[in-house]
This record gives C-alpha cells, sequence and structure tokens, in this order.
C-alpha cells in the first residue's frame, strides 16, 4: 500500500510540468483573442483594422496548435517530472520513445490494412499526429509513453557495463532498451486501444449520464483530495481526454474539457463555449468560496486577534481571488478545522454542481486575472460569462453563512479564536509573513531545509509543483516539522516516503536553494 501511495503522488508530480503550460498558452489564445476578436471591435473601431484582426488571429491560432500535439508535450513532461537525475536526457528518451511508438502503430495498421483514407479517419478512430495517421489515443498515448520513459530511466541509467560495452552504458542502454519497447507497444496497442478506447467512451457516456451529479462529485474529490497531493489525478484526464467531452471545433476534433474551450477561443464560427466548461469551473470555490471563507474567520475572530487574523487572512484570500492559489487558505484552517476542509469540498462540488445546472458556459478555472482575461473578449453571447459571477456571488453566501455557523457552533480555534495561553504557531502573523517572499525577497536558507528534512543522507529526490517542495526522502521520522516552519512553511504532509512541504508560490526558489546545497 505504502509503494502504491508513493508511487501515485511521484506519478500525480509529473503530471504537473505539462499540465502547468497549458494555461499559460491558454492566456496566448486568451491575449490573440483580444486583438482578433470581433465582439471587442464593436466597442473599439480601432480593433478592425485588417492588420490588428490577422495579428490576434495570429496568435490565437499559432498557441491552438499546441493542442494538436498535447501527446507529445505529456510523453516529453512527464519523464522530466520522473526522472530522478539528468532530466533533460530523460526528456530526450521520451522524445525518442513516442515517435517511435506512433510509427510503429502506423506500419503496423498499414501491414493489416487498417489505415483508412483521409475522410474516413474519424469514424474508424484513427487520426493524425505528427504527421503520422494512427488510432486517436489522444494524450493517453503521451502519458503511457511518458510514464513507462520515465520508468525505464529511472530503472536502468545508472547501468555500467565494462569494457567495450561501456559505450552502451547509462542513458545508451535506457534507448537500446526504450526503441523494441516503443516498437512492441505499438504493435500491442494498435489491437488492444479500440477496446481500452470502447471503456473509456463508456465511462464517458456513464458520467455525462450522471449530469449535475457527477460534475459535483467530480469537484468533490478534486478539492478533497489536495492534502494529498493526488488532486492532478483527478483533473487531468478531464481536462485533456475524453472523459472531459470530445468535439469537432472548426473542423478539428478535440477531446478534454480545456482543450475543447481553449479551440473554441479561437474559432471564430464557435457562438458558445460547450458546456464540457463546467469540468474546469473549479474557480468558483476560488475566488468566491474561499474569500466568504476568509471573511467568515475574520468575523468570528475574538475582537482582540482580529489584527493578527486579518494579516494572515487577507493576504491568502487575494491570492485566492487574483491568481485561484487556494492552498495558503485551506492550510490555515485544515489541521485545526479538519471539518470546514470537508465542508469546502462538498462546497465546491454544489457550486460546479450548480454551474452545470443552470447552464454556464464561461470559463473560470482559476482567479479572477484568468477569468477576465479568456470571458471578456469572448463576448456575454459566447461566454455568458455574467451568469458565473451569478453562481459565485451566490455560493459566497452560502460559504459565509455555513462557515460562520460551524466556526461558533462548534467553537472552532480557526485564525483569531485560538485560546488565550496558546498560539498554534502555523497560523501566526509571523508565519504568514513569509509570503513577502513571495513578492521577491531572498528564499530560506537551503542547509535548514535540508536539515529540517532529515539531512542530505535522507534526502532521495527534490522536486517542487506550483506551491509544495516534494521530497522523497528514505525516513520520514526523521523529518523536523518545527524546523521547516521557521523556514516559512505553511505544512508538512507524509504520504508514504513522500514529504510535500507546503511554501506558496516562491517554492521554486527555496528548491533552487535546496539543489544548491546538496
Amino acid at each position: 500500500m505504502k509503494r502504491a501511495v508513493n508511487a501515485l503522488q511521484n506519478f500525480g508530480k509529473s503530471l504537473y510540468g505539462p499540465v502547468l503550460i497549458l494555461p499559460i498558452v491558454g492566456l496566448f489564445i486568451a491575449f490573440g483573442n483580444v486583438f482578433g476578436n470581433g465582439n471587442l471591435a464593436e466597442y473599439l473601431p480601432l480593433l478592425h483594422h485588417p492588420i490588428i484582426q490577422n495579428f490576434g488571429q495570429l496568435i490565437a491560432k499559432s498557441a491552438v496548435a499546441i493542442l494538436a500535439n498535447l501527446a507529445l508535450v505529456f510523453a516529453v513532461g512527464i519523464p522530466i517530472g520522473l526522472a530522478t537525475r539528468d532530466k533533460g536526457y530523460a526528456a530526450l528518451i521520451g522524445l525518442v520513445t513516442f515517435i517511435i511508438f506512433i510509427n510503429a502503430m502506423n506500419i503496423t495498421l498499414q501491414l493489416q490494412g487498417k489505415l483508412v483514407p483521409a475522410a474516413e479517419m474519424r469514424p474508424a478512430g484513427q487520426g493524425m499526429v505528427l504527421g503520422v495517421q494512427v488510432l486517436e489515443m489522444g494524450v493517453f498515448a503521451g502519458i503511457l509513453i511518458g510514464a513507462f520513459s520515465g520508468y525505464l530511466f529511472n530503472r536502468y541509467s545508472s547501468k555500467q557495463f565494462n569494457g567495450v560495452m561501456a559505450i552502451y552504458s547509462g542513458h545508451c542502454f535506457v534507448t537500446i532498451l526504450a526503441i523494441p519497447s516503443a516498437i512492441l507497444l505499438g504493435f500491442v496497442m494498435s489491437a488492444v486501444w479500440p477496446y481500452a478506447q470502447h471503456g473509456i467512451s463508456a465511462l464517458a457516456f456513464a458520467i455525462k449520464g450522471a449530469g449535475p451529479f457527477g460534475v459535483a462529485i467530480y469537484g468533490f474529490l478534486e478539492r478533497i483530495l489536495i492534502p494529498t497531493g493526488l488532486h492532478h489525478l483527478v483533473y487531468t484526464p478531464f481536462l485533456y481526454t475524453e472523459l472531459g467531452g470530445t468535439a469537432d471545433v472548426c473542423g478539428k476534433l478535440y477531446q478534454g474539457a480545456r482543450n475543447i474551450y481553449f479551440a473554441e477561443m479561437a474559432c471564430p464560427s464557435v457562438t458558445q463555449l460547450s458546456p464540457t466548461v463546467a469540468w474546469d469551473a473549479r474557480g468558483i470555490s476560488k475566488m468566491f468560496g474561499l474569500t466568504a471563507a476568509a471573511l467568515a474567520m475574520y468575523v468570528t475572530a475574538k475582537p482582540e486577534k482580529r489584527i493578527a487574523a486579518k494579516a494572515i487572512l487577507i493576504p491568502a484570500a487575494f491570492t485566492s481571488f487574483l491568481l485561484g492559489v487556494t492552498e495558503p487558505l485551506e492550510f490555515s484552517f485544515l489541521f485545526v478545522a479538519p471539518l470546514l476542509f470537508v465542508v469546502h469540498a462538498v462546497l465546491t462540488g454544489l457550486g460546479m454542481m450548480l454551474f452545470s445546472l443552470l447552464g454556464v458556459h464561461a470559463i473560470g478555472a482559476n482567479g479572477v486575472i484568468d477569468f477576465l482575461l479568456y470571458n471578456l473578449p469572448l463576448g456575454i453571447a459566447k461566454s455568458n460569462w455574467p451568469m458565473y459571477i451569478a453562481v459565485g456571488l451566490t455560493m459566497s453566501v452560502i460559504y459565509f453563512f455555513v462557515f460562520r455557523t460551524l466556526i461558533l457552533y462548534f467553537d472552532m480555534p480557526t485564525p483569531g479564536r485560538e485560546a488565550d495561553e496558546a498560539e498554534t504557531r502555523l497560523y501566526s502573523k509571523t508565519d504568514y509573513q513569509s509570503k513577502a517572499q513571495e513578492k521577491g525577497s531572498n528564499a530560506p536558507d537551503g542547509a535548514t531545509v535540508i536539515a529540517g528534512l532529515g539531512g542530505k543522507p535522507n534526502i532521495e529526490v527534490v522536486d517542487n509543483c506550483y506551491t509544495r517542495l516534494r521530497v522523497t526522502v528514505k525516513d520520514t521520522a526523521l523529518v523536523d516539522d518545527q524546523q521547516l516552519k521557521t523556514t516559512g512553511a505553511k505544512a508538512v504532509i507524509r504520504q508514504g516516503n513522500n514529504v510535500q512541504v507546503v511554501y506558496g508560490l516562491h517554492v521554486k526558489t527555496v528548491r533552487e536553494a535546496v539543489e544548491n546545497a546538496l
């Protein structure tokens, strides 16, 4: 069980790199829409100029091209996240393996006489990947090859031979194993994938058949797994695979909620975003719910401690509202009042269900900055963003009264309600002043962080995601939570041999400091 949890956490971490890139692609699509979308030109006649329109379409449609090659992004990105050393070589192995895999599948289908003409590819479940006609596996192909390449690299990249065979050691040995393995995988998947595709389609129809209730369960699971770091495994399939929907946009087939609405943003013939956008409506709780929860915690704080509570809650609430980074605020009550976190997960699902029930089709996965950039250029008819705000305000009211009632009824020690003689250090003003580091101040001393992690001998792998330092250690008992908190950590989470230290948006500088000290 412990080994399985470690494997799932490592795999979830490896998805972070590719997933993080795609919202940046979306921002460029949105930026292109500002100039190339006719809706804004009605208010700013200058935007009607052909040069400006063409400039906007150049940016938007160029960025959309990454969606057609998403499998390659995952095939290269996942080995980077999985590799414990020489990540650049791991990425190269992923690239080589993926190219051989798709060509092996193409040749297998060709030899079996199963390749169909271009006009018949879609009904036959085939498509073009990097100019090669293969079975339409979508991002699953990239995940499969990325995970397999990462495993091979970690397992065999340290293998060394002697004598004349020395030249085939290390990375070369991984390549020797990867090439025939990719050929075999291409051959096997050409026979197996149609059955897997049938199963995925059946699951997608079942989820769709659950309607808004299915969306609510999805929203609940995505939030409740935040402390474990496994939430990536929940939302990634819905955002980038057939589980999140399939749509024909401007003559191309796209799978996954986020892929679909990114393509629709850049397609002028789309008059309304697809309802599949509901799978990425997580921003309702980030922008509206948690800010209202922070207000509830503030008004229930003891009068003499409200100044300290405000110093903690306001920065965390603004981080959630503006950027959609929720962990600082969620961890501010997770450990002192776990019930509130469970309620937060339930309300997240409720908000997404309400989004689906009311037929809202605006884009809102993160904070208000993304929300404005994505939706305003599209216009009300295409994104009906005012309804998103209406749902968000409704959830704000629900969040506020539910949190306020629970805090007072159960006398929960949320920030500002601690006993006079005892103060939970994690939630004190001093701890949250570490947010200043997120604005460019110096990172904590790497040696101090290493000591808190049990010393150099105890550390095996160091990595990070958006807000957490992710470390694989030999013995979690050697990890000193209090010492890590003196470096600005907001929480320390253990799962098997994996330790996640929540720092916030400046975590990358913390990781670099640790790596330099190592």
